[in-house]
């Protein structure tokens, strides 16, 4: 079973999530958003796998510092903020099997394996 992680490096709990995989057996195709983000399709995708609106998965910290208002955007505007500034973008997110799980905390993609 293929299984995908958007992962950032830097980030503790994105490390300990790989690790948590790692340690079932899984080693994922590791997708650093920062350095390739995805796109709007995809990011669409990602979203209706975990069955939730974009403003859910942005980080508010990061988004004021750039700047975006996730009020005062639609769904699609939204989106587009996301994939150009892919720092917005909470991570990790681990795909598996056209299902899609938020690793906060880790063990919350254990639900996709």
């Amino acid at each position: 079973m293929p299984v995908t992680m958007y992962h950032n490096p830097r980030c503790n709990t994105s490390r300990r999530t790989l690790a948590l995989l790692r340690e079932r057996g899984v080693e994922p195709q590791i997708i650093e958003y920062l350095k390739t983000p995805p796109s709007a399709p995809e990011l669409k995708q990602i979203l209706g796998n975990l069955n939730m609106p974009a403003a859910k998965l942005l980080r508010k910290k990061e988004a004021a510092a750039a700047g975006i208002d996730p009020k005062a955007l639609s769904e699609d505007q939204l989106i587009a903020a996301m994939v150009k500034n892919p720092i917005v973008i909470e991570r990790p997110i681990v795909l598996s099997e056209g299902k899609a799980a938020l690793g906060r905390p880790p063990e919350a993609v254990l639900a996709v394996l």
